[in-house]
């Protein structure tokens, strides 16, 4: 993993706001985990992914938070 985020007890749309930022100098193909605790970020981070140009690589519930790999497109 090239750089984790915790944007736990942020909501919507901070997270993927945060995301888009911390992401800018990451160079292409590099690999981010995004924690979060807001149920939204479910339909907001593929849906930020997909607009971007990035990869969804998957999401997986921990400890009641979410955990979203994205990779840099």
């Amino acid at each position: 993993m090239d750089l984790e985020i915790d944007a736990i007890g942020l909501l919507c749309p901070l997270p993927v706001l945060r995301l888009r930022k911390r992401m800018e100098p990451l160079n292409s193909g590099s690999k981010v985990r995004l924690l979060v605790d807001d149920p939204a970020a479910i339909v907001d981070v593929p849906h930020f992914c997909n607009e971007a140009g990035h990869k969804f690589v998957g999401m997986k519930e921990t400890e009641g938070c979410l955990e979203f790999i994205v990779q840099k497109g």
